[in-house]
């Protein structure tokens, strides 16, 4: 029998997976990507009694994969926050979905391992913008505001650490980050021994600075539409920059473009709170996909960007 982690290389998919090797260490194999790396089971060599755990990649995205493993007869254990569609009705699979938009995957994992290691499902849920999710799963630990404080800046690091177009735009590889994290049972001693966070949060911040630098391409009463230049900084930020947005005026949409090498571009995309269609909704007219508050498309046609803002505009109103 052989074992397979696969995971976003997220902040949200790395600390649902330390959550489980933490109260389970196994001797896995390891599938991860950046951000955007979304159809990882297709790669993924299992078979017959092989066990896979998969963790915060849309199962929409990835049901072929799905399906060809459980016909394969591999055991698979899926956790997920993302659109997930129908889901396939097999003995082998264990599937623990929730694409309501309350909760990100390290607190599925978090209400599966009942609270065990819940100060990693708050840097999970810190770094992938649901906040108010995080001080919920925090608040039987009683940090002080101080602590919370290096939570979220920790989450928040390894969310931005995902982001790129390819290996070549990030600080650190997903893996070798999640191979770093897989070493500290305990995140402050991570923060405080690891110079890669610092070096993580200094660049976020700067790369944060200059996307505030640039000017909106298109706004209104009800959101706005970012175009980031083409360069490592803006595809590393491009998310981060999105949540940041979406943290500051949540009653407005908002879409942050990077060009890709082809003059196409690659969109973040957060809704307005509590108005429009949600953010996966909106994505997948585009053949993008994420969750109700945040998503993105892979590849925006440029020729389709008149229409994109047109849609965008019809969506959360042009007021």
């Amino acid at each position: 029998m052989r074992y397979f982690d696969v995971f976003n290389g997220d902040a949200d998919g790395i600390c649902a997976l330390h959550q489980l090797r933490l109260a389970d260490p196994l001797d896995a194999t390891l599938v991860t990507g950046l951000k955007r790396d979304i159809a990882l089971l297709k790669s993924v060599p299992a078979e017959d009694g092989d066990v896979v755990t998969v963790l915060d990649i849309s199962l929409d995205r990835n049901r072929k994969s799905l399906e060809a493993l459980l016909a394969r007869g591999v055991v698979v254990h899926y956790f997920d926050h993302h659109y997930a569609g129908a889901v396939p009705e097999s003995p082998l699979l264990t599937a623990h979905l929730d694409d309501s938009g309350l909760k990100c995957t390290s607190a599925l994992v978090n209400r599966y391992l009942r609270g065990r290691f819940a100060v990693w499902a708050a840097v999970g849920a810190f770094g992938d913008a649901f906040d108010e999710a995080a001080l919920e799963i925090a608040r039987p630990l009683r940090l002080d505001e101080g602590r919370l404080a290096l939570l979220r800046e920790l989450g928040t690091s390894l969310n931005y650490s995902a982001y790129g177009l390819t290996e070549a735009d990030v600080l650190v590889k997903p893996m070798d980050l999640y191979r770093i994290v897989s070493h500290y049972s305990d995140p402050f001693e991570l923060i405080e021994r690891e110079p890669l966070v610092d070096r993580l949060a200094r660049d976020r911040i700067e790369d944060i600075e200059k996307a505030f630098s640039t000017v909106a391409i298109h706004a209104t009463g009800a959101g706005d539409v970012w175009l980031l230049p083409d360069a490592a900084w803006a595809r590393r930020v491009s998310g981060t920059f999105a949540n940041r947005l979406a943290l500051l005026e949540p009653t407005r949409a908002h879409a942050v473009l990077t060009p890709l090498s082809d003059g196409d571009y690659m969109v973040s995309v957060r809704s307005a709170k509590a108005r429009g269609p949600t953010a996966v909704d909106f994505c997948r007219e585009f053949k993008g996909g994420g969750r109700t508050t945040a998503a993105g498309i892979d590849r925006l046609e440029a020729g389709r960007l008149d229409t994109f803002i047109d849609s965008f505009d019809a969506a959360w109103g042009a007021a």
